[in-house]
């Protein structure tokens, strides 16, 4: 497969399973209402199928070994204090305050994508691109209802969710090129598996446990054909964002990848205002617009080392040239 097909297909896969995936637990909270639950039951039915198909024959997957656990559990604690900081932030604000925070992790991790991960500086134009999403947060912050009441104050969680988030997609980009998986089932793998216990205590620390039991536990779900539906479509794309985003996460740069991550929740806020009447004030959504405009401006910056080889060619082969030509006289 070309390299430009296959970053677009993995950019196509990953944007599709994603926005997918949030609508489909929006629709399956609505019916049951545990979202640790929610999540855990499919991370465990990622992991089944991923040992399905390879007892199967049909999907290789690396062995676990403790050397690939403990890169990976690091990731996963960082997933998770993103997943605390941003149920309180849901907790504390709206949907919308929470996007326009993850709207200005890519001018954060492009700095850390040169200092850490080996690329160039941005050029003008991504500049004026991530430039253009900050300006878009801080015209949707001027309309946002609780910064207007409690100020900054409302915005604690939503910036540390901002910080760890960063982090959390430059060391995801770090374990793709440092962790030597051979299979593209074995990032999957590892991060459902490691990510099911703190899913767990989420779900203890939210009572969740006795909210589905006093409901009548899993018979509330048999009884309705709609659930077990939406069930069912919410675990397919939740295995298929999984082999997605690491696919896409190799193939272009943190930045690219936390950028796709924005544009993904800012078109589906859009989409929420059609389908559902629970968004932001029609100058928050401008903002919104201004961050979709930003990201499609925006171009990948190139890694250091090719840049450098591509403009030393020059010089080796003049080298070359005199050699040769010293060497025939």
């Amino acid at each position: 497969m070309k390299p430009n097909v296959e970053v677009t297909l993995s950019v196509l896969a990953y944007s599709a399973c994603s926005g997918t995936l949030v609508l489909l637990n929006k629709l399956i909270l609505h019916r049951l209402p545990y979202p640790s639950l929610v999540v855990s039951f499919q991370l465990v039915v990622a992991v089944a199928f991923i040992y399905a198909a390879h007892s199967a024959g049909r999907l290789p997957v690396d062995p676990l070994q403790w050397e690939y656990v403990v890169p990976y559990l690091y990731y996963i604690i960082a997933f998770s204090l993103g997943v605390y900081c941003n149920m309180k932030s849901l907790s504390l604000s709206n949907v919308e305050t929470v996007v326009v925070f993850r709207a200005l992790s890519p001018c954060l991790v492009a700095v850390l994508d040169v200092l850490f991960l080996g690329r160039e500086y941005p050029s003008r134009r991504s500049w004026m691109a991530l430039s253009l999403i900050v300006l878009g947060a801080v015209f949707y912050a001027s309309f946002d209802a609780q910064f207007q009441t409690q100020g900054w104050s409302a915005y604690l969680w939503p910036t540390a969710y901002l910080l760890i988030i960063c982090f959390e997609m430059c060391y995801g980009k770090k374990i793709i090129q440092s962790v030597d998986l051979k299979t593209k089932a074995g990032p999957v793998l590892y991060t459902n598996l490691l990510g099911l216990p703190p899913m767990l205590c989420f779900a203890a620390l939210g009572g969740e446990y006795g909210q589905f039991a006093a409901a009548g536990g899993f018979s509330q779900i048999l009884s309705s054909f709609s659930s077990m539906l939406l069930l069912f479509l919410g675990c397919v794309a939740g295995t298929g964002i999984g082999f997605s985003s690491w696919w896409c996460r190799d193939q272009v740069s943190a930045t690219s990848f936390t950028l796709i991550g924005v544009l993904n929740k800012c078109l589906t806020i859009l989409l929420n205002c059609l389908i559902w009447d629970q968004h932001a004030a029609p100058g928050g959504l401008l903002g919104l617009c201004l961050c979709l405009v930003g990201g499609s401006l925006y171009q990948q910056s190139p890694l250091r080392m090719k840049k450098e080889s591509e403009s030393a060619k020059p010089e080796d082969e003049e080298m070359v040239e005199f050699l040769d030509k010293n060497g025939n006289e």
